[in-house]
C-alpha cells in the first residue's frame, strides 16, 4: 500500500488547480458581470438530497431553505444566543409555564399570496412531528402545538426547561403553507410519516413565505430561485438566484475571478492567498460553529479492532490535528475537544487543550502493543466526493492515511457518493471510519451533544450508558450559565473518552466575494449566508 505525503503544492494540483474552463451560463454570457437582476453563487451541493425542510440533514441545503422559508425567529449573525423575530413578533411563557406562547406577525403572506394563518403554523409543526424525521428530534421537547387564535399559537413542552427558543430559528422548523402542503400530499396526522407524498413536491417547488421561492433543483447541477415580491421584509434586491454545483475549487476560482459567480464558497487556503490584491474581489470571513470530524465505529463485525477503546484511543493520539489546522487549511480553522463548537457555553480552546485528543505517537503506539495490535491493523475511511469548507474530503483522508501510518494502521481510502454516504452511516453500516460534518440546525448546546446520545452513536455501535443521557438532559435545562459551563466540560471529557467521533476542524468561512456585492451577510447560525438581504453595490 502507498501512503502519500502531501506538500501544500501536491494539495492545490489534487484539487484541480489546473481544471478547465467553466462553462459560461445560460445564454453564453458571464451571468454575475452582464445582469445585476441575478444572483450567482459558486459552491459544492452535492450533498443536497432533499429540500423538504422536515426531511433535510445535509451541509449545504439550509442555505436554499433560508431563502425560502421563514421561521417563527431568527438569529442574527452578531447574536447567536438571542432570537430575534421574524413570523413572530413575540414569545412568552404560556399561562401555567408548560410551555411557549407566540404571537404571529400579521399580514404575512405567502408566495402563493396567501395569508399565513395560526393554522399554518400548527399543520407545520403537526406534520415535522409524526414525520418522525431527523427534524422532530431537534424539537422532542415539544408535545404538541395549539391553535389560541388565528394570530396566537401555544407550544406544549413535555419538558419545560428544555431550551426551545434559539432550536425554532432553524429552517428545518421553517413555516408552510397548509393547503399547498394537502394538496400535494403532505399529511398532519399520526400517519405522516408513512402516508406523507408531498418531498418529491418541495423537492421542485416551495410553499414559504421567504423573500424566495424554489423553481428548479437539478441534481449536481443548480437550483433556481425566484423572487417573492409579497415577502412581508420587501422583495429583495435579485429577481433571481442561481445556486450553481461546482465541485471543484479551481472552477470556482475562476469562475468568481472572470464574473460568472458573485461567490466562491470553496476555495483553498493557497486560492485565497491569490486573491490579495486583486481590485474585482474581496474576502468575507466568518468563525463557524460547524465541525469536520471522523466518526469511528466500535463494532467488532465490521472490524474487531475498533471494537477495542484503547485502539481508538490509539486512532486520537495519531491524527495530527496542528497540521490539519495549519497546513491544510492555513490556519483558517479551530478545533473544539468534540461535538461543541469553540464559542459555545463550556466550550473554549483552552478546555480543548485540556480534555482533547492531541497527537502523541509514542503513546499511540503504547496502545495497540497494549492491545495486542503492535504490527498495527487495517481499517477503512469512507468519504463523500465532495469539498467543505475549503477542502476536499479526499484530501483529509489522505493526510489521515498518512498520519496512521506513522503508528502502522493501514488505511484504505473508500470514496462514495454523498447520498450512499449518508445512507451508510445513517444505518450503521461502516466498515470502519467515515468522514462527514456537523452545522448546527440551530444554536443549542443540547442539539450537538443530543445528536450523540440519541442518534450518532447508534451509528458507531456504541450503548450509551444511562447517566451519559442524564448528565446530557442535566446540562441542557441547567439554567445557571457556570454549572451549566462545568457539567459541559464533564460531557465533553466523558465524550471524547468514548473515541468513536475525532473532530478535525472547526472552519472559519473564507468567501471570495466579488466587490459588485455590497451586503454578504454570512451568519454560523447553520444556514451560512442570509441569501435575501445580500445586495449590490
Amino acid at each position: 500500500m502507498t501512503v502519500m505525503s502531501l506538500s501544500r503544492r501536491d494539495l492545490a494540483r489534487l484539487l484541480g488547480a489546473s481544471a478547465a474552463l467553466l462553462p459560461l451560463l445560460p445564454g453564453g454570457r458571464a451571468l454575475a458581470q452582464s445582469r445585476r437582476d441575478t444572483l450567482v453563487l459558486g459552491i459544492d451541493i452535492s450533498d443536497t438530497i432533499t429540500l423538504d425542510p422536515v426531511r433535510q440533514a445535509q451541509y449545504t441545503p439550509p442555505l436554499t431553505l433560508a431563502a425560502c422559508y421563514d421561521s417563527l425567529m431568527t438569529l442574527e449573525p452578531d447574536d447567536l444566543v438571542n432570537p430575534k423575530p421574524s413570523l413572530a413578533t413575540k414569545w412568552e411563557r404560556r399561562p401555567g409555564g408548560d410551555g411557549w406562547r407566540f404571537t404571529l406577525r400579521q399580514g404575512v403572506k405567502f408566495v402563493s399570496g396567501v395569508t399565513m394563518t395560526a393554522e399554518d403554523v400548527k399543520f407545520t409543526f403537526d406534520r415535522l412531528i409524526n414525520m418522525k424525521d431527523q427534524t422532530q428530534q431537534y424539537i422532542k421537547a415539544v408535545d404538541r402545538v395549539e391553535v389560541v387564535d388565528a394570530g396566537t399559537v401555544d407550544f406544549i413542552m413535555n419538558s419545560p426547561n428544555a431550551p426551545i427558543l434559539s432550536i425554532l430559528c432553524n429552517p428545518g422548523c421553517a413555516i408552510l403553507e397548509k393547503a399547498v402542503l394537502l394538496q400535494h400530499g403532505g399529511v398532519q396526522g399520526v400517519e405522516a410519516k408513512d402516508q406523507d407524498k408531498a418531498t418529491d413536491w418541495l423537492n421542485s417547488n416551495s410553499a414559504g413565505t421567504g423573500p424566495y421561492r424554489l423553481v428548479r433543483w437539478e441534481r449536481n447541477g443548480q437550483i433556481l430561485l425566484q423572487r417573492n415580491p409579497n415577502h412581508w421584509r420587501g422583495a429583495p434586491a435579485f429577481e433571481r438566484v442561481v445556486i450553481r454545483h461546482l465541485s471543484d475549487s479551481a472552477a470556482q476560482l475562476l469562475a468568481v475571478r472572470r464574473g460568472d459567480v458573485h461567490a466562491a464558497f470553496n476555495l483553498i487556503p493557497e486560492q485565497i492567498a491569490t486573491l490579495r490584491g486583486d481590485p474585482n474581489l474581496r474576502v468575507d470571513r466568518l468563525p463557524s460553529l460547524d465541525h469536520v470530524y471522523m466518526a469511528v465505529t466500535q463494532n467488532p463485525a465490521a472490524n474487531p479492532a475498533l471494537a477495542r477503546k484503547e485502539v481508538r484511543h490509539a486512532i486520537g493520539h495519531a491524527i495530527d490535528y496542528d497540521g490539519i489546522l495549519n497546513n491544510l487549511l492555513g490556519g483558517a480553522a479551530l478545533r473544539a475537544a468534540h461535538f461543541l463548537p469553540i464559542g459555545v457555553n463550556g466550550s473554549t480552546e483552552a478546555v480543548a487543550r485540556q480534555v482533547g485528543f492531541h497527537q502523541d505517537l509514542d503513546k499511540a503506539r503504547q496502545l495497540l502493543q497494549s492491545a495486542g495490535l503492535a504490527e498495527g491493523f487495517e481499517m477503512e475511511i469512507a468519504y463523500g466526493q465532495a469539498a467543505v469548507a475549503g477542502i476536499s474530503y479526499q484530501v483529509l483522508g489522505q493526510k489521515l492515511q498518512s498520519d496512521l501510518a506513522r503508528v502502522g494502521i493501514r488505511v484504505r481510502l473508500n470514496p462514495m457518493d454523498q447520498v450512499n454516504l449518508r445512507t451508510v452511516y445513517t444505518q450503521g453500516r461502516m466498515a470502519g471510519g467515515l468522514l462527514t460534518f456537523w452545522n448546527p440546525p440551530a444554536v443549542s448546546n443540547d442539539l450537538w451533544a443530543s445528536a450523540i446520545v440519541e442518534r450518532v452513536a447508534k451509528r458507531v455501535g456504541w450503548e450509551v450508558p444511562a447517566d451519559m443521557t442524564a448528565l446530557t438532559k442535566r446540562a441542557a435545562e441547567e439554567q445557571d450559565l457556570a454549572r451549566a459551563a462545568s457539567l459541559w466540560v464533564e460531557w465533553q471529557r466523558r465524550a471524547v473518552d468514548q473515541a468513536n467521533h475525532f473532530v478535525l476542524f472547526q472552519p472559519i468561512y473564507q468567501i471570495a466575494v466579488r466587490n459588485t456585492v455590497k451586503n454578504f451577510p454570512l451568519t454560523a447560525a447553520g444556514w451560512q449566508l442570509d441569501t435575501g438581504k445580500v445586495t449590490l453595490a
